[in-house]
This record gives C-alpha cells, structure tokens and sequence, in this order.
C-alpha cells in the first residue's frame, strides 16, 4: 500500500462501526485493518469498540420478545402505507 493509500486515525475512527460489523467494502476492510496493525491508539479504540458492540449484542439476545411482536410491527407498517400520516 502507498503512503497516500493510509487511512488517517480520523478517517479510519470514522470507519470502526462498519469494521466491526463487517460492512466496508474489501478494499476499505484491508485499510482499516493495516492502519490497526500500525497504529497503537487506533487498534485500542476498536478492541474498546468491539467489546461495546459484544456486550451490547449479549444483552439483547437476554430480551424476551413478545410472541405476536412481529405481526404487531407488520400491521402497524400495513396501516402506514395505506392511511399516509396527516
């Protein structure tokens, strides 16, 4: 990678939420990743990030959800679609 291919700690703490869910394009994935590797600050944000997201991700799937919430939601959307908002 060039030395204009890096990532700045700015551009690249903008990109840690899509890295940690895995969303950046392959290209971006492989920049962000290589800036981690070299970059002490950087990489102790993500593992803080990361464990933010895991911890957040444990919780919700303690969550019992309502039985009849997914039909609740789809009729709710049927109602918008067919009564627009005054």
């Amino acid at each position: 990678m060039s030395q204009l291919d890096q990532l700045t700690c700015q551009e690249t703490f903008r990109r840690l939420d899509d890295y940690v869910d895995r969303e950046l394009s392959a290209d971006e994935m492989q920049q962000v990743r290589e800036h981690l590797d070299r970059c002490e600050w950087c990489a102790s944000e993500y593992v803080f990030e990361e464990h933010v997201i895991q911890g957040v991700r444990e919780r919700i799937r303690q969550i019992t959800i309502p039985a009849d919430l997914l039909s609740r939601i789809s009729l709710a959307l049927d109602r918008e679609t067919v009564e627009p908002p005054r």
